[in-house]
């Protein structure tokens, strides 16, 4: 079985990772880690060493995951585009041709007090009736099954 992972070293990304390891590690899946780097920054010469050093810092954590999985004995290889994440993702899969695309939830957690435990009350409930940008884009164009794990 081979399972693509989109995967940028966020909490929800570890746990989606985490628990789609849980659910299929008695198939030996074959792991690929997806990855896209933004480029959210501006041309000047400040903003570009920025965003090398964010290049490098995000693309060392994805290594670093797909190192552990190989050391559990779990073939995993890492790709990291540059990009629009929907459009990036997307032709990943139809590169690879994965069996299962699986993609954590998004969540927004916005400031603590009160005003922002109601707003993220709110939050939450929107999250349970919709999927984030990226999510959405993929279920509906991804030729594969794409499984969207909770990170609760």
């Amino acid at each position: 079985m081979h399972i693509m992972v989109a995967y940028d070293s966020s909490t929800n990304a570890k746990h989606a990772l985490e628990k789609t390891l849980q659910m299929f590690a008695a198939l030996k899946p074959t792991i690929t880690l997806i990855s896209v780097i933004e480029d959210v920054l501006g041309s000047s010469g400040v903003n570009e060493d920025r965003y090398l050093e964010y290049k490098h810092d995000f693309s060392e954590s994805v290594r670093e995951a797909a190192q552990t999985l190989n050391e559990l004995g779990i073939s995993t290889e890492v790709m990291i585009a540059e990009g629009d994440p929907r459009k990036m993702i997307l032709q990943a899969v139809k590169n690879k041709q994965p069996d299962l695309l699986v993609i954590a939830r998004h969540s927004e957690k916005v400031d603590s007090n009160i005003i922002g435990k109601t707003l993220d009350a709110w939050v939450e409930e929107f999250n349970f009736m919709t999927f984030g940008n990226v999510s959405s884009f993929l279920t509906r164009r991804a030729p594969c099954p794409v499984l969207i794990q909770s990170c609760q």
